[in-house]
């Protein structure tokens, strides 16, 4: 299929009306077809992150989706672009795959970057109405040559806290525009500040290194470089219930992993390694591919993510979380609710923008929120290939 054809796929996509579903269908699966590598012959075709940094990121991402899995119910996760809802063509699948095709014609560089956001929501409570927040935040950067000794330097900054959406800001207004915000977080009551921080060059996990470069994820260039680019021997690499185990640290335990436990660990691993690693191009649409068709998986269509950029999304299934008062959590942040973790994909570039924990069915801390609220998230701001060092954006993100 050349690159006419492509864009002209790609227009199906993206652009209403869209034609027939006879039509549709047809094309969407020779899209597929050619995306996994499988030759369609007919006779016409009538269609024109620092080490510790990036490693705590899978470790903490993975064993958190883990330790709340191998307890909670799964369940399915609904999408209007399901094999059932389409006539037999999932649509938002085939978005995801459109974009995996984008990501190969990615162009490369002398050193790669990324620029990463990490934050928690918090549900304030005053009497002028119940509000959310993003507390715990923060920003990373880190860029590194190819080659060891080219260098590679480490910057973080605490970001402010703030209201989540304009609907929670405009409460945050009405409650006085608070300057900080105390709230429940884990096993104790903590205080955000809506303070600007600057960025660190120096000091625990961050710094410059001109002697540095050549490794990622704690991993050499090479071992990035030269990894499969077929998506069943990169799932079997990164998204088995094996790899997911033993990110979660279970190695030798008895408890088996649930579906949503290894389908949300490894999307976890799949944004680790697409917003983090140098991967090639064919490597990185390869590893989405294997993401879309993997078990527990399905493509739930357009998605925000926390810094308000839609893209296509990849989802887990459903899975219950209780919190109780073991940890002396109060009255207001008790109670059960459901979530899923969802992986949000540039659709133009191919380019992962987010994981996030959504909410699915609203109770316990999340009572008054509604569905499609994010409990936490990693956000890749920007991240790629360079010619130059890069530096770290002194606008705030948001």
């Amino acid at each position: 299929m050349n690159a006419n054809e492509m864009d002209q796929v790609r227009g199906l996509l993206s652009e209403p009306p869209l034609p027939s579903g006879q039509a549709r269908a047809k094309a969407l699966t020779m899209l597929e077809d050619e995306m996994a590598g499988r030759r369609v012959r007919t006779e016409r075709r009538r269609i024109g992150w620092p080490a510790g940094l990036g490693a705590g990121l899978v470790a903490a991402g993975a064993a958190a989706a883990v330790a709340i899995a191998v307890t909670g119910q799964g369940g399915g996760a609904g999408s209007s672009g399901s094999p059932e809802a389409s006539g037999g063509v999932d649509l938002d699948r085939q978005a995801v795959l459109a974009a995996a095709a984008n990501a190969e014609r990615t162009p490369i560089g002398r050193y790669w970057y990324t620029d990463r956001i990490d934050g928690q929501s918090y549900i304030v409570r005053p009497k002028t109405g119940s509000y959310a927040i993003v507390g715990a935040a923060s920003e990373s950067f880190h860029w590194a040559g190819m080659k060891k000794g080219t260098g590679e330097a480490y910057y973080g900054r605490d970001l402010p806290a703030r209201p989540l959406t304009e609907a929670d800001e405009a409460l945050w207004r009405r409650a006085g525009s608070p300057s900080s915000f105390r709230v429940w977080s884990n096993d104790h009551y903590y205080t955000y500040s809506a303070k600007v921080a600057g960025w660190r060059s120096s000091g625990p996990e961050v710094g410059v290194n001109p002697r540095g470069g050549g490794e990622f994820l704690g991993e050499p260039a090479e071992e990035w470089r030269n990894l499969p680019s077929d998506p069943a021997k990169l799932a079997e690499r990164f998204l088995s219930e094996k790899e997911a185990s033993r990110a979660a640290g279970m190695k030798g335990k008895a408890e088996k992993l649930r579906d949503s436990a290894t389908a949300s660990s490894g999307i976890w691993r799949t944004a680790s390694i697409l917003g983090g690693t140098p991967v090639p191009p064919k490597v990185r649409a390869g590893l989405m591919r294997a993401l879309a068709g993997h078990r527990g998986i399905r493509a739930i269509g357009e998605t925000a993510d926390p810094l308000g950029r839609r893209g296509v999304a990849l989802a887990s299934a459903e899975r219950t979380v209780t919190v109780t008062g073991e940890w002396g959590a109060p009255k207001a942040e008790q109670g059960t609710y459901a979530s899923r973790t969802a992986i949000v994909f540039d659709a133009k570039t191919g380019g992962v923008l987010a994981v996030q924990d959504m909410l699915t069915k609203p109770g316990g801390p999340y009572a008054e929120m509604k569905p499609g609220f994010i409990i936490n998230y990693m956000a890749v701001r920007s991240t790629g290939w360079s010619d130059t060092k890069r530096q770290p954006p002194a606008a705030l993100p948001f």
